[in-house]
């Protein structure tokens, strides 16, 4: 095989970025991997595989992006299941707030923790809506879902330009596949997280990243001419852009880009100039519209993201809500989430030796294990890497062909693994989709529907804290109630959730007396048996009953939600 691309072929913008060398150039000669197709004008194919690789057909990013648009359109109205009650609580009720005038906004809100660009994003979607008359139960609960699902599409989109970029046409046709059947992925990027737009932002942003140090440098497995094409002026800046976006978003996306911006800064001639035309300009403006944004929607001056750092970094706030083992996210976490990729994945590693892109997911890893409170989502931004590096050895298995003694054909290797991840993670995908802790969305759709009707009055909701959406879905302003956890300055204070699990009779007589100011009470079967006497005294009955789950998380069986109605009403 001939050599590997000589530096001599570097770009002459010779003040950009002299990044990625110290991670790129010591493994190239040996990150094989399947070569890309000869280019068009002719010129052989990589000369980095070992033995003769197929003729791969490049896929237009149109039909890629078309393809995406489709697949998580679908993605979306399968998504009928209650997750994580940020995606309904800190996002869609304050942009129901914004739009209509009522919503709850938790104590975060109180305590100026959260940032209003991500809801506003979803305000102007609801406003929309109302201004077309669409804002019925269906609308307002699927909208915002199929929203989120055009911002996925477009990660995916670059998930497979930047493994283009990095990599080849190959490994990116492969990283799609891993990225569109990866379990977790699909459970969860369609939702309106603030981790799920966080995570389409990073993957842009590291595409723009990689752009500027492969036309400043010229150092990838990518031809000379390949990597003038790539070149843009201002793709450095675009990638800062997204990467300040990013942190308005989720402060904590500086923990991703701290590791992308240092490990490069170290390289960079002209760092004055990067840090005082470039970082700062650009962060500057960005955080001051998005502090100003702030001013203007609390109606005082607060500082988002220092007050977020403040308690979920150094005051371990979020501990509240519970604490993980340090070594949780690499021995549970997030092998829960890549799954049966994991294994791929590593090899994907190990094969590329691209050190730099798993050194980050190793990073992002490290660093939020640090904190107690550990959840799925939080490093949901690194997942797409990780199944670059899947799609990479998946590429890289399709190069051998088995054959048995007899000169037949069987399954290689390639395919039994295709038929292993296909098996594993649709099934679970559309399990967790569309049965695993579906009732507190359906019975909030049943109560929006109820509510549009006429035939709901108040609704009590004697369960955990945010465990089900809340006017965002029942779209009436109509009095609700729900068993308030705020955290208390006083370490031990129970709130009333734990205090209504704990004894919930004696907490119901004692914290609301005469239920008869509410028409429909709910709440899980766990602990229907504890009031059912008090609700059938104060003459209320059954009317709906909602599958839930078929196994517990953190507590008791929740296997239904129960909706308790005043015979008056009925």
């Amino acid at each position: 095989p001939a050599s590997p691309i000589p530096s001599s072929a570097r770009s002459r913008a010779g003040e950009e970025s002299e990044s990625a060398a110290a991670m790129s150039h010591r493994r190239r000669p040996h990150a094989a991997g399947p070569p890309p197709p000869p280019e068009e004008g002719g010129g052989d194919p990589s000369p980095q595989s070992p033995g003769k690789a197929p003729r791969i057909r490049p896929w237009p990013e149109r039909r890629v992006l078309a393809l995406a648009l489709a697949f998580r359109a679908v993605n979306a109205l399968l998504v009928r299941t209650y997750f994580n009650p940020d995606e309904h609580w800190q996002c869609l009720e304050v942009a129901h707030r914004v739009a209509f005038g009522y919503g709850h906004l938790t104590w975060e809100w109180k305590r100026g923790l959260r940032g209003y660009l991500h809801p506003l994003i979803f305000a102007a979607l609801y406003k929309f809506l109302a201004f077309l008359h669409l804002d019925t139960p269906w609308f307002m609960v699927m909208a915002p879902r199929l929203l989120q699902s055009v911002f996925a599409a477009f990660g995916d989109l670059y998930l497979y330009k930047l493994s283009k970029l990095i990599f080849n046409e190959h490994v990116a046709q492969w990283t799609l596949f891993s990225q569109l059947v990866n379990w977790f992925m699909f459970f969860c990027i369609t939702r309106t997280l603030s981790n799920s737009l966080e995570t389409v932002l990073t993957v842009a942003g590291l595409y723009y990243w990689f752009i500027a140090i492969k036309s400043s440098k010229g150092i990838s497995v990518i031809s000379k001419q390949q990597a003038s094409s790539y070149q843009s002026p201002h793709s450095r800046k675009v990638a800062l852009l997204i990467a300040a976006l990013a942190c308005a978003i989720r402060p904590t996306s500086a923990i991703t880009w701290l590791y992308v911006g240092l490990l490069d800064f170290i390289y960079i001639k002209s760092k004055c100039r990067f840090l005082f035309l470039e970082v700062i300009p650009l962060g500057a403006i960005v955080l001051a519209a998005t502090t100003f944004l702030d001013w203007w929607m609390y109606g005082s001056r607060v500082i988002v993201p220092l007050n977020f750092l403040k308690f979920n970094l150094f005051s371990s706030g979020g501990d509240y809500y519970g604490t993980h083992v340090f070594h949780w996210y690499f021995t549970q976490g997030f092998p829960s989430m890549i799954w049966t990729f994991l294994p791929l994945s590593v090899f994907g590693v190990i094969k590329s030796r691209e050190w730099r892109l798993s050194g980050l997911i190793a990073w992002v890893l490290g660093v939020y294990s640090i904190l107690g409170h550990k959840e799925f989502r939080f490093v949901l931004p690194v997942l797409p890497l990780a199944l670059m590096f899947s799609g990479y050895f998946l590429a890289a298995m399709s190069q051998f062909k088995g054959k048995n003694l007899h000169g037949k054909r069987h399954f290689s290797r390639l395919q039994l693994s295709v038929i292993l991840l296909i098996i594993t993670n649709v099934p679970m995908a559309l399990y967790m989709s569309l049965f695993h802790q579906r009732g507190t969305e359906d019975v909030m759709f049943y109560l929006s529907k109820e509510a549009h009707n006429g035939r709901v009055k108040g609704v009590l909701f004697l369960m955990p804290c945010h465990s089900t959406p809340y006017y965002s879905t029942l779209h009436s302003s109509l009095p609700m109630r729900f068993l308030d956890c705020t955290p208390s300055d006083n370490k031990g204070t129970l709130d009333e959730s734990d205090r209504f699990l704990m004894n919930p009779l004696d907490f119901v007589g004692e914290v609301f007396g005469n239920l008869s100011s509410f028409s429909h009470i709910v709440l899980f079967e766990s602990e229907e048996r504890h009031v059912i006497q008090l609700l059938l005294h104060d003459s209320f009955q059954e009317v709906r009953r909602f599958f839930h789950s078929h196994f517990k998380i953190d507590r008791d069986l929740q296997s239904s939600v129960v909706v308790y109605s005043r015979r008056d009403v009925l």
